[in-house]
This record gives structure tokens, C-alpha cells and sequence, in this order.
């Protein structure tokens, strides 16, 4: 294994780590604030800390000659569309729920990496596939005949955050030739920063309430949330998210996202005090045995995107 693929592997591993318990800091922040309220503070926390590190020296980026399109093509992805869908999915839902919810987001990747990197998934590659789209349908299912209402409707908005991510995942890798690891993740910042605090802003003019937009500074809980999600799951997580996507293929690297999963259960449970009930158990069985198999046996694509889709 080269030095390269090493430290993208090690870069996976921590990103999934710092993800794995983002879910639960939304759902506590969440407690104290409303959906983009907390996405404005954390964006801005992120674009804060982002203009620091490039004002030190540690980050180092250039626009010029380089058309925006393809980052604000991404950046509307995720973080727009990702968290809207997200954040919205981990308040009418559970978090380890939501976690179980997202593993099946490498399966979506293949899928988006078939039309749009020409990477063609093989016979058992399909059959894992759709073994994991069967144990999200039944959670879903079992979720709408059990507990009907709201977390039904939080199953959908996950979904749609999965999406999103696939095809995050894909573009990223797609355009990582061009823009380095940095660039990506700081215009990600910016626009998410422009976009939510705009939302923001204008629910809290519309209720005549504008100086309640720094009352959660002055809330423990909301502190803590806004730091870990802006710091650690913005700046950190998708720096060493998008080196990841730039060193490997796409396959390998969104295998990444079952170690997430793993470790919002486990977070949800143990210090969430979620519920955990049988079908959540065979649901999330499925779809991990289906993402693993979808990734252990892929073939190598008629187009090897890996040797070449490096910053230079």
C-alpha cells in the first residue's frame, strides 16, 4: 500500500469518527434552536476559524483562473441540500436511527459513480446493492407501521440527505483534479455560511425577534453544539473527507460512512438514551452486510479515475 493511500485511509477514519457523533450534537442543538439557526452559527463558526488558519498560513487556496461553477455546483449539493435534509431528518427522527439511515449512502455512491465517473458495478455488486435497499425499505416500513407521524416523515428527509451525499461523493472526486482539498472544503464553508445566515436572519426579522440570534451564545449546550459541528465536522471532518475523495476511488473511500453509522448507534444509545428495537436491528444488519458486499466485491472500472485525480 503506497504512503498516499495510507494517509487518505487514516484521514477516512478519523472523518468517520468525527461524524459518527455530529448527529448527536445537531439533535442536542437542535434542543435549543431551531434547524437554520443552528446551520447559520455553524457555518460561521467554520468560515471564522477558516479565515484564521488562512490569515496564519495553514490553509492556502487560489480562485484565480479557475472557474466557480463546479464549486458552487457542490457547494449547493452539500452543504445546502445535505443539510437541509439532514438536519431536518435528525430532528424528526433519532439519531442512531439516522445513522443506520446513512450507510446506505456508499450503495448511492456506486450508483452516481456508474453514469457519472463510468465506473460499472459487477453481478454480486448489484445483488448487495439491492440487499441494502431492501433492509432501509423494510426499517422504513416497519418505522411507518409502528410509529407513524413525524418520524415517517424524518425517514424521507434522511433519505433525500443520503442522496445528496452520493452525489457529493462523486463530484468531488470528479473535480478534485482541479481544486485542491482546501478550496473545496473553503467554499463549501462560505456558501453554507451566506446561505443559512441569510435563512436565519430573515425568520428571526419576519418573527421581530433579530436579537434572539445570539441567544444560544449565551447557552452551554448550544455552545458545545455550534463549536463540535463548525470546527470538527466542518472545517476538520471535510478537509479530511475531501483528501480522502482526491487520493482514492470512489468505492473505497465511501466505505467509510459504515464506521459513521456504527458510531452514531452507538452514541445514540448509550448517551443519546434512544429506543433501539428489533427491526432497527435487521434493518441496519442488512443494509451493512449489503454495503460491505458492494464494496468487497467490486471490480476495477473501465475508467481509473485513481491515478489521476490528484491536485497538482
Amino acid at each position: 500500500m503506497q504512503k498516499e493511500e495510507k494517509k487518505a485511509i487514516i484521514a477516512g477514519l478519523i472523518c468517520s469518527m468525527i461524524f459518527g457523533f455530529s448527529f448527536l450534537f445537531t439533535k442536542r442543538g437542535l434542543e435549543v434552536m431551531d434547524i437554520y439557526h443552528l446551520l447559520a452559527l455553524r457555518f460561521s463558526f467554520a468560515f471564522i476559524v477558516f479565515l484564521i488558519l488562512r490569515g496564519t498560513g495553514f490553509v492556502k487556496v487560489n480562485f484565480q483562473e479557475k472557474s466557480l461553477l463546479p464549486l458552487m455546483l457542490i457547494s449547493f449539493i452539500e452543504p445546502i441540500l445535505y443539510f437541509i435534509f439532514e438536519t431536518t431528518g435528525v430532528k424528526l427522527t433519532s439519531s442512531s436511527e439516522t445513522g443506520m439511515m446513512i450507510a446506505v449512502i456508499p450503495v448511492v455512491t456506486l450508483i452516481f459513480a456508474f453514469f457519472i465517473l463510468g465506473e460499472r458495478p459487477g453481478k454480486r455488486q448489484i445483488f448487495f446493492i439491492f440487499l441494502s435497499v431492501f433492509g432501509m425499505a423494510f426499517m422504513i416500513l416497519m418505522k411507518g407501521k409502528l410509529e407513524v407521524g413525524k418520524n415517517l416523515l424524518g425517514t424521507v428527509f434522511v433519505l433525500g440527505a443520503v442522496v445528496s451525499a452520493g452525489l457529493y461523493n462523486v463530484i468531488s472526486r470528479k473535480i478534485s483534479k482541479e481544486y485542491t482539498p482546501e478550496e473545496i472544503t473553503y467554499f463549501m464553508m462560505i456558501v453554507g455560511m451566506l446561505f443559512f445566515n441569510a435563512v436565519s436572519i430573515i425568520d428571526h426579522t419576519k418573527k421581530g425577534n433579530i436579537s434572539g440570534y445570539f441567544l444560544p451564545l449565551f447557552n452551554l449546550k448550544a455552545v458545545f453544539s455550534v463549536v463540535y459541528l463548525g470546527f470538527f465536522s466542518s472545517v476538520v471532518a471535510y478537509f479530511l473527507l475531501n483528501y480522502m475523495l482526491s487520493r482514492i476511488e470512489t468505492s473505497r473511500s465511501s466505505v467509510f460512512s459504515n464506521l459513521t453509522t456504527l458510531i452514531s448507534i452507538i452514541a445514540g444509545v448509550i448517551w443519546g438514551d434512544e429506543s433501539f428495537y428489533w427491526y432497527n436491528a435487521v434493518g441496519s444488519l442488512l443494509i451493512l452486510i449489503g454495503v460491505w458486499g458492494a464494496n468487497r466485491f467490486s471490480e476495477k472500472s473501465q475508467v481509473d479515475y485513481a491515478s489521476d485525480l490528484r491536485p497538482k
